[in-house]
């Protein structure tokens, strides 16, 4: 068959990305569309690597996936043939998010990459709009160009459950850009920084740019290791420690009350800048535990409510130490200045208006009650997780290339698991997906084609370094 042949050539058009696991999306979403018909012939394996200037191991690898699935079948010197197409849920109308980003999901029939959350489980904020609408004060906000950067009335209500004394507070547009500030503010080229090890990979990128130097501690389902934690401050002399509190990303993790004890025991004696990052208020089952209940004085605390409000707000509360914040606060005077009040506003609404909290309440049960449907899931395939909290879920696998390509077969896409890893070379794979883009219906087939993909193997031999 040459490229002229129509199967073939919509085969090569469909390929957008030359890894095995974008053939084996691509041929996935051929066949879902009907533009591979069932006992279509495919090009040879070599045809296709000429074609697409890769090697024929590429292609064998998404061929094995494809396999696997049923997708395709290899039927000896006849060649091989487009099988019948994999399951697929129950039809319903796309997202909104999926409406908004129809290019890059295009080739998923399911996306479980995005660590976002379901956009039908956010508040309405039309409401709140429509209610502050008929706030006369609102007018005044256009013309100010001074007074107080955050809204007083918002820090009125997160003051009341703050998890340390705070003597000051800011607002900021989210949590990245409250780091990157605090980062550029206090953390010099050369520095060392603690951060959790798998880490918010975000957070590894303003390290880079601003000339720091990572250093990871290991973690467990209650945060980070007591231990690696003293012998990094041994080995180091970092000037912060990063960290997330609670539902950290990708794990889950979140601090327990005794391994704040312990983790205070190791720290007591440092007087590094401790940086906490709870990104997942308002949708996290496990309660707050901040090392800033024992370091009010030296500890930053930052909550976001892009996870529980929607991340249009572009909002988070900082609090702690003026001489932390202040410098932060004086630079963006000469920026951005401040967060919207008007956005200020409509979350504070948000916080107080029974309806918008009910919302929240709702899907912070949603999320754990999807994840525990995940779980039994994957324990009737000798799958064990540990119970974990927030969106995202931490999947072991024997190899992760091959497990994002016999899951690309499968239609499904999720998240590789070295982006987070802080070395180079991680002792075990791993692959990070998102609960929230789940449906109660879909996770059992879900969970099968993800305990097929913890065991798949490279169709080549990979040699581990250690």
């Amino acid at each position: 068959m040459t490229n002229g042949d129509t199967p073939a050539a919509a085969l090569f058009a469909a390929v957008d990305e030359r890894t095995a696991a974008g053939i084996a999306a691509a041929v996935s979403r051929g066949i879902r569309s009907g533009t591979l018909a069932s006992g279509t012939r495919l090009p040879t394996v070599r045809a296709i690597a000429r074609e697409l200037k890769v090697s024929p191991a590429t292609v064998n690898q998404a061929w094995r996936a494809l396999a696997n699935t049923g997708a395709i079948v290899a039927r000896g010197r006849a060649g091989t043939f487009v099988g019948q197409p994999p399951p697929s849920g129950p039809g319903r109308p796309a997202s909104r998010y999926q409406r908004l980003h129809p290019q890059s999901d295009s080739a998923f029939r399911i996306d479980l990459s995005r660590g976002t959350p379901d956009p039908a489980l956010l508040p309405d904020l039309t409401s709140a709009l429509r209610v502050l609408a008929a706030d006369e004060a609102i007018d005044d906000l256009s013309a100010t160009y001074l007074g107080d950067a955050a809204l007083p009335a918002l820090l009125e209500i997160v003051r009341a459950d703050w998890p340390m004394r705070a003597e000051r507070f800011t607002v900021l547009d989210g949590a990245l850009d409250a780091v990157d500030r605090l980062l550029a503010a206090h953390v010099r080229l050369g520095d060392r920084v603690l951060v959790e090890n798998p880490c918010f990979p975000p957070f590894l990128d303003l390290l880079a740019r601003a000339g720091a130097r990572p250093v990871p501690v290991s973690m467990d389902e209650s945060g980070l290791l007591p231990a690696d934690l003293a012998e990094a401050l041994r080995r180091h002399t970092p000037t912060a420690l990063l960290y997330q509190s609670r539902a950290q990303n990708p794990t889950g993790a979140s601090l327990s009350a005794r391994r704040v004890r312990e983790l205070w025991s190791v720290l007591a004696h440092d007087r590094l800048l401790i940086i906490e990052d709870d990104h997942s208020d308002g949708i996290a089952h496990a309660p707050l535990r901040s090392l800033g209940a024992k370091a009010p004085t030296r500890t930053v605390h930052i909550r976001s409510y892009s996870k529980s409000h929607g991340a249009d707000l572009r909002l988070a509360i900082v609090g702690g130490p003026a001489d932390y914040l202040d410098p932060v606060i004086e630079r963006r005077m000469l920026g951005p200045g401040w967060s919207s009040h008007l956005l200020q506003r409509v979350l504070a609404h948000m916080l107080t208006a029974p309806e918008a909290r009910h919302t929240v309440s709702t899907a912070r049960t949603e999320y754990r009650t999807r994840t525990e449907i995940l779980r039994k899931s994957l324990s009737c395939h000798n799958i064990h997780l540990p119970h974990t909290d927030g969106i995202n879920i931490w999947l072991p696998v024997a190899d992760e290339t091959s497990a994002m390509i016999s899951l690309a077969a499968a239609g499904i896409k999720v998240a590789p698991g070295a982006p987070f890893e802080v070395t180079d070379h991680p002792h075990t794979d791993h692959i990070r997906l998102t609960v929230a883009a789940l449906h109660r219906t879909d996770i059992p087939d879900i969970a099968a084609h993800l305990a097929a993909a913890t065991t798949a193997l490279p169709t080549y031999r990979r040699i581990r370094r250690t």
